[in-house]
């Protein structure tokens, strides 16, 4: 653990020696989070040392700023960021790859911090074309994955359950893919940005069984294709089975954090579904995901940043979690801003 200092009022990254003290959050319990002074020395053998410029902020995070019984607080600095992006600022040994001033995006969990030592081998080179963008290479990733996994053909119909930041960016890839896209959210701004990035379809997500009828008269009682389960809530994995086709895929996209779910066999069993997981956990998948993103970008077939609504700085990381948690008229992705 980086050794740590605690001072709330910690400013800028000073030179001190071989290191850096910069600001990072801390974890210090449930909803209560610290900025703190800590030490950045320099990168080791094959890492680099990045200067963040931002971090997206995921909400895979909020059981963290929660509490739960089997967390141990407080955290190490910078944890759990996950989706950061920035400037290359020293290059450690044996690194070839890479040089100072490379603006990148990587894959580390410490990136709610100024400063960030990361693995050479987790970096990214970001094209000078999106510099001035913020690039959120974590999440990028996941959306093309997700898409792989999802196996989409032209022409199917694809409900997507659960319009966040992540099911935006998979309603977008496929309607670009070239699919019917059904959107269902129980937001109706959520349902208006679907709409706006593709999707033929809107279903405010209130009663289940309106949402099963009006599939049924979307798809001639057929049902979709694929239903992508971007939620993490055992309701929509359950309205996920009940619109599947027969011989469909169920692509459970979803971060499903609080335990044990109960499914419906029967209906599984008897539509014969595939069901994929298409959480990754290999670092190189995610790499090969993060370049995809970046190469459907600069073509023009992907495009994310209008989805970051809500940025903040590191002193107001509470407030980020807060809005995550409660996400008023408007909020589908927040990050931090360097």
């Amino acid at each position: 653990m980086n050794s740590q200092r605690p001072d709330n009022h910690a400013e800028t990254a000073i030179i001190e020696g071989r290191t850096l003290l910069v600001k990072a959050a801390v974890f210090a319990g449930p909803n209560l989070i610290k900025i703190y002074n800590i030490e950045i020395p320099n990168p080791k053998k094959d890492q680099v040392r990045i200067k963040l410029q931002g971090c997206g902020i995921c909400a895979s995070n909020l059981p963290v700023w929660q509490g739960r019984d089997w967390f141990k607080y407080p955290l190490e600095p910078g944890y759990p960021g996950h989706e950061g992006w920035g400037v290359i600022d020293e290059v450690g040994e044996n690194v070839s790859r890479l040089k100072k001033g490379d603006r990148v995006t990587f894959l580390s969990d410490h990136s709610y911090a100024q400063y960030e030592n990361v693995n050479a081998d987790a970096v990214v080179k970001l094209p000078d074309a999106l510099n001035q963008y913020p690039f959120l290479g974590e999440p990028f990733a996941c959306a093309m994955n997700i898409l792989k996994r999802s196996e989409l053909l032209t022409g199917q119909t694809i409900a997507i359950i659960g319009i966040g930041f992540l099911g935006a960016m998979l309603t977008s890839l496929a309607a670009d893919a070239g699919c019917r896209v059904i959107a269902v959210s129980r937001r109706p701004f959520a349902l208006e940005l679907a709409k706006n990035k593709g999707a033929a379809h809107i279903i405010l997500m209130d009663n289940k069984y309106d949402i099963i009828k009006k599939v049924k008269e979307l798809t001639n009682s057929l049902g979709c294709d694929r239903v992508i389960e971007a939620v993490g809530h055992q309701d929509s994995i359950e309205l996920a089975g009940e619109l599947m086709a027969v011989k469909g895929k169920l692509i459970i996209a979803g971060y499903h954090q609080d335990g044990i779910r109960k499914i419906n066999m029967q209906v599984w069993n008897w539509k014969g579904i595939d069901v994929i997981n298409a959480h990754e956990r290999d670092m190189a998948v995610y790499l090969d995901g993060i370049r995809t993103a970046i190469s459907a970008i600069e073509n023009g077939t992907f495009w994310p940043f209008d989805l970051l609504t809500n940025s903040y700085s590191i002193e107001e990381l509470p407030k980020a979690f807060d809005d995550l948690q409660k996400r008023p008229k408007g909020f589908l992705k927040a990050y931090l801003k360097f």
